[in-house]
């Protein structure tokens, strides 16, 4: 990872001293296109320029500690854009995961995906499960990209599956319950985000961790993805440490377990 400014290492520490990092941060990675349009750039440059974004997501992410990071990278929806978009969509996720994976392995990233991801072209496909095998072990930060994903296809694939464990034997319907639905989710081996941040101003969450959003408290950043860094991390972070977690509680009871 690269060097960390003194600016940059204050802030971390500071932010480390002041209260929790959150465990797993989910980005919804909102105004590739309307920065290009901006600059008078074709949308694709809006693209480029938010892989470097994700860059400096990444490393401040991995510096700070973060266990989680899931990146909304396409969506369902994203495949009714014109094909030609679609088509440079996935050519730059191609050359991002050439370009990128030695240096994930380096620091320690293991990258994973969550979303239909059988649907995707059979080049990018095997670029990612070629970079699924070669991280596979790393024990830093889970980078999780959610290609080809919809909250409403996730939910609807795990009532299925739900579905044809009953029919088998497998699960009894009286054990179904919020525990065991979460298992037959995508993200069952990681946990809830604790952290949503959506770029580009937009107050909506456009299908995306539908069920594992519940309690995850949500920051609006104006900023499009393109001009996103650190700096706004950190003010996100921030944020989020200033906030009281309730989970439905009333803030004393919140104060007496953690004092527990």
């Amino acid at each position: 990872m690269i060097t960390l400014s003194p600016d940059d290492r204050k802030l971390q520490d500071e932010l480390k001293a002041n209260g929790s990092i959150p465990e797993h941060i989910a980005i919804i990675m909102d105004g590739n296109g309307r920065w290009a349009k901006q600059r008078g750039l074709p949308r694709v440059a809006g693209h480029r320029e938010g892989v470097t974004s994700v860059r400096d997501v990444v490393e401040t992410c991995g510096q700070l500690g973060v266990k989680c990071l899931t990146l909304y990278t396409f969506s369902t929806e994203n495949w009714k854009r014109p094909h030609q978009e679609v088509s440079t969509l996935m050519r730059l996720l191609v050359k991002a995961l050439r370009d990128e994976t030695d240096k994930l392995h380096e620091n320690n990233v293991r990258l994973t995906a969550i979303g239909d991801v059988d649907s995707l072209p059979a080049g990018v496909q095997r670029e990612l499960y070629d970079a699924f095998e070669k991280t596979k072990h790393n024990t830093g930060l889970n980078l999780n990209l959610a290609l080809s994903y919809s909250g409403r296809w996730e939910i609807t694939e795990a009532v299925r599956r739900i579905a044809a464990d009953a029919v088998s034997g497998k699960i009894a319907i009286a054990d179904i319950n919020e525990s065991a639905f979460a298992n037959y989710l995508s993200t069952a081996s990681i946990p809830d985000p604790d952290l949503l941040i959506r770029t580009s101003g937009e107050l909506r969450l456009s299908n995306f961790l539908l069920y594992q959003l519940a309690y995850t408290e949500i920051y609006i950043s104006k900023v499009y993805w393109p001009d996103f860094r650190r700096r706004h991390l950190y003010e996100a972070i921030s944020d989020f440490q200033k906030r009281e977690r309730r989970f439905g509680l009333v803030g004393e009871q919140v104060k007496h377990f953690q004092t527990l």
